[in-house]
């Protein structure tokens, strides 16, 4: 969780992640969730789709959390779409236009704006993917370390 962010609500925070992963699911993603990227920042949200597309969503519990954190074009170079999570009562006027945008609750979400689409390289996707593959393996191993290598 973003706990140590000024503005961050925890329980919404948890509620917004799982209310897209839900939706990831349905739309035929796998998530993983609090993946730390090779850039050192971390994905709230990582999905692999059935065509190997990857989509990151970066979840914001409130407007203080967006003020605070305004890294969210680092994530672009590691995935092909990249979109907002927020949940109901987030003021969404106050979002970039340029990403999709979520809205999501603890059951389940809609995507309000789609995200666009930038093919990633080949290269890029192909060490993306497999790293994606381990991090998922070692999940259900039990292991906590959530680093794309």
């Amino acid at each position: 969780m973003k706990a140590s962010v000024p503005g961050v609500r925890p329980e919404t925070t948890a509620a917004v992640t799982r209310g897209a992963g839900r939706l990831l699911t349905a739309l035929g993603f796998a998530p993983l969730t609090e993946v730390t990227l090779p850039n050192g920042r971390r994905a709230d949200l990582m999905a692999l789709g059935r065509k190997g597309e990857i989509f990151i969503v970066e979840v914001k519990s409130g407007l203080e959390d967006f003020k605070t954190d305004l890294k969210w074009h680092e994530y672009r170079p590691y995935c092909d779409a990249f979109a907002f999570a927020v949940g109901p009562e987030f003021p969404r006027e106050i979002l970039p236009e340029e990403p999709g945008l979520i809205v999501a609750d603890g059951f389940g979400g809609a995507v309000l704006r789609e995200a666009p689409v930038v093919p990633l390289v080949g290269a890029r996707r192909k060490a993306l993917t497999l790293a994606f593959g381990r991090l998922a393996a070692l999940k259900v191993a039990g292991v906590t370390a959530m680093v794309l290598e």
